[in-house]
This record gives C-alpha cells, structure tokens and sequence, in this order.
C-alpha cells in the first residue's frame, strides 16, 4: 500500500525542512546535547537545498534525481533514528530525533514507484 507519489513527496519537502529549521528553537533542544539543537537545523538547511535541486514539479534548479534524494532521506532518517543513542541526546532531544527519523523512514517506505510508459 505505497501511495506517496513524488508530487505529495515534493509538496511535504519545503514546509519540512523549515520546520526542521525552526522546531528545535520553539522546543529549545539541546538541553542533553548542544548537538541536539544544531543537527536539526543544519540538517534543515540541507534538506531545503535538496528539495530546490531535486528534479520534480518544486525543485528550482532540477539538477538532482528524485532517486537520489529519496536516498539521501533514508539515510537521514537513519541518522535521526541512531542520533540519540550516539551523542547520548535524552528526554525530549532524543524524543524528537526519534520521531522525525521514524516519520521520515514512512514516508520514504511508502514511496510509490513511478511507472514508466
């Protein structure tokens, strides 16, 4: 049952890195870490310059295939997901990590191939 189109995928794209940009401010992560606050954030920053590369409907300059960033957010969920465990993030450091990588994990596992005619 995979039914996130690369449309959907791209639409989701914008509005999550700003929100991986701004939530660990409002949240005030880094209390177990400063690392905690600073990996999202970059990681933001990184994934907007992703989403305007990335060759789909919103990408500005589509030099980057949709595969290619489909990988690069797998491998980001990964790191979000072990990111606790390795710099010893607790309580609502590591429940944020946890949750994103997870959440980006589905999205990327219900990711409906493209059918080519």
């Amino acid at each position: 049952m995979k039914f996130v189109t690369k449309r959907i995928h791209a639409f989701l794209d914008y509005p999550v890195a700003i929100a991986l940009i701004i939530l660990p401010i409002v949240l005030g992560l880094g209390s177990s870490n400063p690392l905690a606050l600073y990996l999202s954030i970059a990681t933001g920053v990184a994934a907007l310059i992703l989403t305007l590369l990335t060759d789909h409907h919103l990408g500005v300059y589509p030099i980057l295939s949709y595969k290619f960033h489909l990988t690069v957010d797998f491998l980001v969920a990964i790191v979000f997901i072990i990111a606790p465990f390795i710099f010893s993030f607790e309580g609502i450091d590591a429940y944020y990590y946890w949750i994103n990588g997870a959440a980006v994990l589905t999205v990327v596992s219900l990711h409906k191939p493209e059918i080519s005619v």
